[in-house]
């Protein structure tokens, strides 16, 4: 043990005396952990929010969806400039009726249209749904109250409208009993929903979905006054384009006490509702159903495969810094030859010059795993830093809001912490296995040479 130590204080100093080199070498190293840390960190963090992202449809929910069909594979027109397609009421009837468990089945229309407050308009997406609405996307009231049944029933005109909504449409009054304009007619304002992290598109099965420019309204008032006979004429320029939609969705809740541990209930009722969906609309292709139970399964996948690969492209990097290690202590050996021939010829083995210099690229290798774990679990304070960047001189001046930038903007990147020690401990393996070449070519060295070496 004395010897060692004494090893390693050598080592030490003789790395002190070149601080600038023993820098650099270091560097390759340094990159290599901190990019090991904070690629696993950004992948579990990706992994995270598509997790989240996936509970909050919820675990027990079956959601149909409409799909638009390609211009040419379109049917069902009563004419040319009409688009039929999607979900409709025999579809909501059947599925009310047919599948097991089931706790609710809300209907949604939506389509984005003009709403106008005096001088204040915007954009939104005006969705008509029912009451369950509210507890099937985990929307929370800020003021006032969700749409009732009495609303349903009495095809009120009245309107909820998101945090961002009320913010654009009543910035400096409180939005509650107040009236906005859609397409000519008046909706009372009686609730804001609270603030809510805007969604990424998951895969290419749900798109991305900013819940805070919403407005809703009782799905029977939709239908009566803005999507008259389920049909909207947009007309631009003396010619018109039509769409003709029931339900942009329709999402069922299956009852289950513990969905997760037994997820076959739900895989299984799913299928049955694509056979349903199949049989009503044979090969349109204008209906999908999308089970949030099955992207939770393949987030996970995802989450490992994403680890493995970028861990991987890490693992390059401490390569790198290996080899940039093992060039340096190979110059180190020739310019110490004579150092070395001195202490053989004052009786030092082959095992304590190779000792030497393993211990000093052990040492330089350490200490570059140190600092970049260091840097390591910095990384989400340097990805807020980016992130602030990108929201407030590069998205501001972009029109440009992709699923991509949204799915950015939102995640947080989580140190995983099993990283830590991993990093460092290849980062000293690195160290090990390629300071053993130039360590052994020390040993090797003929004493009498060595001490000839100018």
């Amino acid at each position: 043990m004395p010897n060692l130590l004494r090893t390693i204080s050598m080592a030490l100093k003789s790395l002190m005396l070149q601080k600038l080199r023993s820098g650099l070498t270091m560097l390759g190293i340094v990159f290599g952990v901190f990019s090991v840390i904070a690629m696993l960190a950004i992948g579990e963090g990706a992994s995270k929010q598509a997790q989240e992202q996936v509970l909050q449809l919820g675990a027990s929910n079956i959601i149909v969806v409409s799909v638009e069909p390609p211009e040419d594979s379109s049917s069902g027109s009563s004419s040319g400039s009409i688009k039929r397609y999607g979900l409709n009421r025999d579809d909501f009837r059947v599925l009310q009726r047919t599948v097991p468990r089931l706790e609710g089945i809300v209907p949604v229309r939506e389509v984005t249209l003009n709403v106008r407050n005096r001088e204040f308009e915007m954009n939104p997406r005006v969705v008509g749904c029912t009451p369950e609405y509210q507890d099937m996307n985990h929307l929370e009231i800020s003021m006032g109250r969700f749409l009732s049944d009495e609303d349903m029933r009495k095809l009120a005109n009245v309107v909820v409208i998101a945090s961002d909504t009320a913010t654009r449409l009543f910035p400096l009054e409180n939005p509650l009993g107040k009236t906005v304009q859609i397409s000519n007619r008046a909706y009372r304002v009686i609730g804001v929903t609270k603030e809510r992290t805007a969604s990424a598109a998951i895969g290419g099965s749900l798109s991305g979905q900013d819940y805070n420019k919403d407005l809703y309204m009782p799905l029977d008032t939709f239908q009566s006054r803005i999507n008259n006979k389920d049909t909207i004429i947009k007309r631009t320029s003396g010619s018109f384009s039509a769409v003709s939609l029931v339900y942009n969705q329709i999402t069922l809740k299956i009852n289950h006490p513990n969905i997760v541990d037994e997820p076959d209930v739900i895989i299984a009722t799913a299928e049955m509702v694509r056979e349903t969906m199949d049989k009503n609309h044979g090969d349109k292709g204008d209906v999908d159903v999308i089970v949030p139970l099955e992207l939770l399964k393949q987030a996970e996948q995802l989450r490992n495969i994403f680890n493995v690969v970028l861990g991987s492209i890490a693992g390059i990097s401490l390569l790198v810094g290996g080899i940039g290690i093992m060039n340096i202590m190979l110059a180190t050996v020739t310019e110490r030859t004579r150092e070395i021939g001195i202490r053989r010829a004052l009786g030092a083995r082959r095992i304590d010059i190779t000792q030497q210099f393993l211990v000093e690229t052990i040492v330089l290798s350490g200490t570059g795993g140190i600092i970049g774990v260091a840097l390591g679990l910095a990384t989400p304070i340097a990805f807020r830093f980016i992130k602030f960047i990108v929201e407030n001189y590069i998205m501001e001046s972009s029109t440009a809001q992709s699923d991509m930038s949204q799915m950015f903007l939102n995640m947080t990147p989580q140190i995983a912490i099993w990283s830590l020690p991993v990093a460092f401990g290849f980062s000293v393996l690195t160290g090990l296995v390629f300071g053993v070449y130039p360590a052994r070519s020390a040993a090797r060295l003929d004493p009498i040479e060595a001490l000839r070496h100018e």
